[in-house]
C-alpha cells in the first residue's frame, strides 16, 4: 500500500495560518493594553494634579 500523492501537508499550512492569527491577536491586544496604562496615567496624573499631589518620581 503506497500513499497517494494528492495528500496534501495540512500541518504546515495550519500552523503558519494558526501563528498568522495568534500574531495577530497578539498585536491587537498589546495595542488594547498600552492604551489602557495610557489612560490611567493620564487619570492618575489628572487626579493629582487636582488635588496637588505629586507622584512623578515616586510610582516607577
Amino acid at each position: 500500500m503506497s500513499m497517494s500523492k494528492t495528500q496534501k501537508p495540512s500541518k504546515p499550512l495550519s500552523q503558519s495560518t494558526r501563528e498568522d492569527r495568534l500574531k495577530a491577536a497578539l498585536k491587537v491586544n498589546m495595542a488594547r493594553r498600552k492604551a489602557q496604562a495610557k489612560a490611567r496615567a493620564e487619570k492618575n496624573e489628572t487626579i493629582n494634579n487636582m488635588t496637588g499631589n505629586s507622584s512623578d518620581d515616586t510610582e516607577e
